[in-house]
């Protein structure tokens, strides 16, 4: 899950990493009210769930509160496009009004998940800003690596190498190791699967401050932490992402014709890679879990088939825990409730498989059987192109 930038920082200071003063506005007087208890230069941030904000026209520098007020207007409803957004891109719906700050350097500092190590790794490096991306395709030899350790997490020595790897010294050294310590502590308190400061900047009066920031959780530990499961801001995702959150669906929207649904997440990883395979492309990712139910399976249709890029849907379904008989019990039952006329192709292995079977040919629906993962692509991308 994701959370916008003021609700980062708010939960930085929490665990006393230091953020510039500011605060979130929702209209162009609230933003002119909160740089007036600034009093002074501020700047005005678009708050979207998207990198690339500055480039993009949706970060604006204010001299003073009656400025702030007329960026805050240009920026409060307009429709922000990054590379990081749809193309329609993302409307605005509130904005951070914060002081001003002399920068002197920007760096760059972030945790995550290193899978192929088992453990966490603190990155950091002193080309920080807009371009890190480019920079870290380009010259990956300037990106620092710590790899915190499973039981002491990170440790003072490997605070104080990212420390010197980002060029600092002195009282300047020792402010990063305790910001870097920081917010190791709250990545892991709070469960989370990225936290990135970017940039990081060495003021001209020599603090150091985390100037932007970016949260990201693991959703399945949402459920321990309350607080910020509520900063969920559902405006910034895909209608359809949001309603199969609802019925404890995995779904996931892409850009393709064949709409996949599948029990379990290898399975449907190897089904989009499949479609691929026969010439085809997924329109989703959608697990329904080793024991969904007929209303689960309906739920599934109706979102699948919401999309109006898909052409033709596929399931794909070994029946371990969720036996074939069920799953077909639930696809009838789907597609008689819902009208479904697009074209469905059905490849079932597993417990009651023949039952199954029997179920789908005797419905009278016009559903295409498949004998195997192949066939099914096969099939499901030829429907999809016809």
């Amino acid at each position: 899950m994701k959370i916008h930038e003021y609700q980062a920082k708010a939960l930085l200071r929490e665990f006393g990493v230091p953020v510039p003063n500011g605060d979130v506005a929702t209209t162009p007087a609230e933003a002119k009210a909160v740089a007036t208890r600034l009093g002074g230069r501020v700047v005005v941030k678009a708050q979207v769930h998207a990198g690339g904000r500055g480039k993009a026209g949706g970060i604006k520098l204010a001299a003073d509160p009656e400025a702030a007020e007329r960026a805050a207007r240009q920026i409060l409803d307009m429709r922000l496009k990054t590379p990081q957004t749809p193309p329609e891109g993302i409307q605005v719906r509130s904005v951070l009004v914060e002081e001003a700050s002399a920068v002197e350097r920007e760096l760059y500092l972030s945790i995550t998940l290193d899978r192929a190590r088992a453990t966490h790794v603190i990155m950091a490096s002193e080309a920080g800003g807009m371009d890190i991306e480019e920079i870290a395709a380009r010259s990956p030899e300037k990106i620092i690596r710590e790899w915190a350790h499973p039981a002491l997490g990170v440790q003072d020595y490997q605070a104080r190498h990212l420390a010197y790897g980002l060029g600092l010294a002195g009282e300047q050294s020792k402010q990063a190791v305790g910001l870097i310590r920081s917010l190791c502590a709250l990545y892991l308190a709070r469960d989370g699967s990225l936290a990135e400061i970017n940039p990081l900047v060495v003021t001209k009066d020599g603090r150091v401050l985390a100037l932007d920031a970016k949260l990201n959780f693991d959703d399945n530990a949402l459920w321990r932490h309350k607080g910020i499961a509520a900063l969920r801001d559902v405006n910034e995702e895909d209608p359809l992402d949001v309603e199969a959150s609802k019925y404890n669906l995995n779904y996931i929207k892409l850009d393709g014709h064949v709409g996949c649904m599948v029990n379990g997440a290898g399975l449907a990883m190897a089904t989009m890679d499949i479609v691929k395979l026969a010439g085809g492309e997924p329109a989703n990712f959608l697990d329904v879990g080793g024991g969904a139910s007929p209303e689960q399976i309906e739920n599934a249709f109706r979102i699948l088939s919401s999309d109006p890029r898909v052409r033709a849907v596929f399931i794909n379904v070994f029946g371990g825990i969720l036996r074939c008989d069920r799953l077909a019990a639930g696809v009838i039952a789907a597609i008689r409730e819902l009208g479904l006329r697009l074209p469905v192709v059905v490849r079932m292995e597993g417990t009651n498989v023949e039952l199954g079977r029997q179920m789908l040919a005797e419905s009278g629906l016009p559903l295409t059987n498949a004998d195997d993962m192949g066939d099914g692509a096969t099939k499901a991308v030829a429907l999809a192109r016809g």
